[in-house]
């Protein structure tokens, strides 16, 4: 089944001037949480699902990156230039998504409007050709620190990208990250970091307390400088949806109701980046063919 990709809007002009350093990206609700002193990458996976009662959680501390760089729409192309997406998105509406993303270091050229990313969506299709988001992962751009990883958040609310550079992450790192709403529809961003949950953002949207997820690795190279980008495999493992009735967490299998860009038995390829599935639809990888 098809999965209608997600539209970007239109560039900014002027890539340097996309750019400005703001505060944490944490609504008033997210007061209560202690800041995350500063701390090192976890060294254990998570022990339990993310959340404000979680063992030692807090909001994410420190100055954040944020850039207003908005990307043309994405089309069905396989052009080297534009938008490829790899990977998948549930049918029908859940109240989260997690799980661990490697990164990997990908030849994103500087000054330019290349990126890679890896990332969890929460999503809505309002009608009339608008959709509202939260998503959360890690990216490698070439406007903001052009050759270093980010963990990031983009949310509609504010339409911008928001990079939480105090987390130094690598290429061979591994990450967790969740996306989750309570039942009055606030969605929450969380990273696992110091072995305990960071939450990095917390936004209101209008799309309710439950919605459609995606995991994806997508790439994205500037339509003004076309070429081939290569991204080494980026592993995505330990998938898990959160129900609507908000119970247990469940591993993305084959049960799922999920839509890809490709038949069931064929393999992903967009524009020399290809998807494979190790277990349907909780462990893959995605790169260069």
């Amino acid at each position: 089944m098809k999965l209608r990709n997600v539209a970007r809007w239109c560039a900014l002009t002027g890539i340097v001037a996309g750019l400005a350093v703001a505060g944490p990206a944490i609504s008033a609700r997210a007061t209560r949480l202690p800041e995350c002193a500063p701390g090192p990458k976890s060294t254990r996976p998570p022990t339990g699902p993310a959340g404000p009662k979680a063992p030692g959680a807090c909001r994410a501390s420190g100055r954040i990156l944020e850039s207003g760089v908005r990307m043309t729409r994405p089309g069905n192309g396989f052009t080297p230039s534009g938008y490829h997406h790899l990977g998948a998105g549930t049918s029908g509406e859940w109240s989260g998504v997690s799980g661990r993303f490697s990164i990997v270091d990908g030849s994103i050229r500087p000054n330019t409007y290349d990126f890679v990313a890896g990332r969890f969506m929460a999503k809505r299709d309002m009608g009339g050709g608008q959709i509202r988001w939260l998503e959360a992962g890690w990216a490698e751009t070439g406007w903001a620190t052009p050759g270093r990883q980010h963990i990031y958040t983009f949310n509609t609310n504010t339409n911008v990208w928001q990079f939480h550079n105090q987390y130094a992450v690598r290429p061979g790192d591994q990450i967790w990250f969740d996306l989750n709403s309570d039942a009055n529809g606030v969605w929450r961003a969380w990273l696992w970091w110091n072995n305990r949950w960071n939450l990095l953002t917390t936004q209101k949207l209008p799309i309710g307390a439950t919605a459609q997820m995606e995991q994806y690795v997508e790439v994205h190279v500037d339509s003004s400088r076309p070429a081939r980008i290569d991204v080494p495999k980026v592993t995505v493992d330990n998938v898990r949806l959160r129900p609507a009735d908000r119970g247990p967490a469940r591993y993305w299998r084959e049960d799922v109701g999920t839509l890809t860009g490709a038949e069931v038995n064929q393999q992903q390829r967009r524009g020399g980046f290809c998807l494979d599935w190790v277990t349907r639809y909780d462990t893959w990888t995605a790169g260069g063919c």
